[in-house]
């Protein structure tokens, strides 16, 4: 059963030069201008426009993972408790609202994507989900979201959450 969203027409003046390179890219991703469009502004509303309010920085990868990877795991446990732990609270209840596990799931997931993770979800009728994501921030990235995910399962949700880190995956899974 396919549930469709109403839609509305909208008209927009834009740049010659930005249009050409929309319906280029468009080309390129296999999609109609118009659904590159939509995305784009789903991305912005949904992400984009939060990333200064809440505190986000655009850093390089390798820049990143270089500093991160400095850090010993005792000293990145360190942050992800005292500080991490609840700037990722605080920073899904702003852009959604409210704090509830579906709301902080799917803001979870949608932060992963935006910094370049691959995500896979599998949720079950029984209520098991099961998280995998593949991502190159190397073991102490792993390790940083490890601790969070289970400060916030444990004293936000009052949830178990068995968790699983190497160098370049993190899987989770808990019944809801």
């Amino acid at each position: 059963m396919s549930s469709s969203k109403k839609t509305s027409t909208i008209t927009f003046r834009l740049d010659e030069n930005t249009i050409k390179r929309l319906r280029n890219e468009s080309g390129h991703r296999q999609v109609s201008t118009n659904t590159l469009v939509n995305q784009a502004l789903k991305q912005f509303l949904d992400w984009g426009m939060y990333e200064s309010t809440v505190g986000f920085v655009i850093i390089n990868k390798q820049v990143f993972v270089h500093v991160f990877n400095k850090f010993d795991e005792k000293e990145i446990v360190d942050v992800a408790t005292s500080v991490g732990k609840d700037e990722v609270k605080n920073m899904a209840l702003f852009m959604n609202g409210r704090i509830d596990i579906r709301s902080f799931l799917a803001w979870f997931e949608l932060r992963m994507i935006n910094s370049a993770v691959q995500v896979s979800h599998i949720h079950e009728d029984d209520g098991f989900h099961k998280y995998v994501m593949k991502h190159e921030l190397g073991k102490n990235w792993s390790v940083y979201h490890k601790t969070i995910l289970e400060l916030i399962f444990e004293e936000v949700f009052n949830k178990k959450i068995d968790i699983n880190i190497d160098k370049t995956m993190i899987s989770f899974e808990f019944f809801e």
